[in-house]
């Protein structure tokens, strides 16, 4: 029945079917094969979701939607733009920056891509940079978002593995800077290179000083969350909380951007973001239940463990099992299929589960750009109006570098450690 479990979650995955319902279906039917009894069912699926710290994906994604159509980003972005100055492949390393940064606010990798992508790629498009270049460009650099803090990714992991969340988004700090980073070398070469954008890119309209002004307010989002945060003053769940009504305040009377009506239309949206992610929580809860009973995840950590006894070599077993996992589903569905077959082989090795977190987060951040499935690909795809296919030559380089960051954060822990150490938060 274990076999079965996963076989059917893949068939119906590569027959299109949605993620929800793929992770459902086998569940449900190894349950009644098995004669588990579908009583256990409804609890199951509830006791998925009754969990206080997954209350605050709801809300940092309002906060996500509420900041994006505030008009936070326009403003970071024309600071951003400034800052760089004139230079050839200055609005890529300005789209690289601000993905970064607007990923402290948002947690999620697809918002992140269509609230940039929606400003940058169109002005991108205007310096003359490709439409394939652009869209790989803010999709890999979009997937941060679930890196750098706070990350609804983290969130999922520190729920299902018992591990502070707090610590988490320290710990997520260095390595979500490092990634961002990783791809400025690729990015600005490839721009050089190919003749993107010119020397006269910029914005003389404004000053520093003015940009600065009027982006202060946005900047100053992360500060208030993650401050509060690392200094103990709320939760990761009353932050996000603090970043909705933060939020509604620089929309309602800084900005003056938001009314009755667009934050109905925010409220909705959000919603709809919410219940898909929640769903999906709830079935992937439903499905790891399921093979912990039947013994598959037993079996699967023990198929790993005895691959090798050096541990290096089980680790880069792992990271390939997640990066290839990663290409094809999302980083929600993975942490709870893989995680339960992870957890024993973690205690085996004494592997710190806050520095593996923060690792198995960056290489699913991998998989939202890399084909075939790449989420934040298909976001930025569709605002460039181009076909996958197109950004293939142009997200190689990208990913490669990730990949690098990957292997450093993997190879030195004390990189993702040593903040939450400092803060005392492990």
């Amino acid at each position: 029945m274990g076999i079965a479990l996963f076989l059917g979650f893949f068939v119906l995955l590569l027959l299109g079917v949605p993620i929800a319902v793929a992770i459902a279906v086998p569940s449900f039917l190894v349950i009644w094969g098995a004669d588990l009894g579908t009583a256990v069912i409804a609890p199951n699926f509830f006791a998925g979701i009754a969990k206080f710290p997954l209350l605050a994906i709801p809300l940092f994604i309002l906060a996500g939607f509420i900041l994006e159509r505030c008009g936070i980003s326009l403003r970071i972005i024309r600071f951003a733009n400034i800052m760089v100055g004139k230079r050839r492949g200055g609005l890529a390393i300005v789209a690289i920056g601000v993905c970064v940064f607007f990923g402290g606010v948002s947690g999620s990798g697809p918002a992140d891509s269509a609230a940039i992508g929606a400003i940058l790629i169109p002005a991108m498009f205007a310096q003359g940079y490709s439409k394939g270049y652009s869209a790989a460009l803010i999709a890999s650099a979009g997937s941060t978002a679930i890196i750098v803090p706070p990350s609804i990714a983290l969130i999922i992991y520190g729920a299902i593995t018992n591990t502070s969340v707090p610590a988490l988004f320290a710990a997520g700090a260095v390595p979500g800077f490092l990634a961002g980073m990783s791809l400025l070398i690729p990015a600005v070469w490839i721009a050089r290179k190919k003749g993107y954008g010119s020397e006269q890119e910029g914005d003389d309209d404004i000053s520093l000083g003015e940009s600065f002004k009027e982006a202060f307010w946005g900047l100053l989002a992360p500060v208030i969350i993650l401050g509060g945060l690392y200094g103990g003053v709320f939760t990761p769940t009353e932050a996000a909380v603090v970043a909705v009504f933060y939020s509604l305040f620089l929309g309602v009377v800084i900005y003056h951007t938001l009314n009755f009506k667009k934050i109905y239309q925010i409220l909705v949206d959000a919603s709809e973001a919410s219940a898909v992610v929640m769903l999906i929580v709830a079935f992937a809860g439903l499905f790891s239940w399921a093979g912990s009973t039947v013994g598959i995840l037993d079996s699967l950590a023990g198929a790993v463990m005895g691959i090798s006894d050096n541990e290096w070599v089980v680790l880069l077993v792992i990271n390939l099992l997640i990066f290839v996992g990663g290409m094809l589903i999302d980083a929600i569905s993975i942490f709870y299929i893989f995680l339960p077959i992870f957890i024993p082989i973690m205690a085996l090795y004494g592997w710190d589960p806050v520095w593996f977190g923060v690792m198995m987060t960056l290489n699913l951040a991998i998989g939202q750009f890399t084909p075939p499935v790449a989420v934040n690909l298909y976001v930025t795809t569709q605002l460039a109006d181009i076909r996958l296919e197109e950004t293939f030559k142009a997200v190689w380089p990208m990913v490669i570098a990730m990949l690098i960051a990957l292997v450093v954060v993997a190879m030195f822990p004390a990189i993702s450690l040593f903040i939450p150490k400092f803060f005392g938060l492990m």
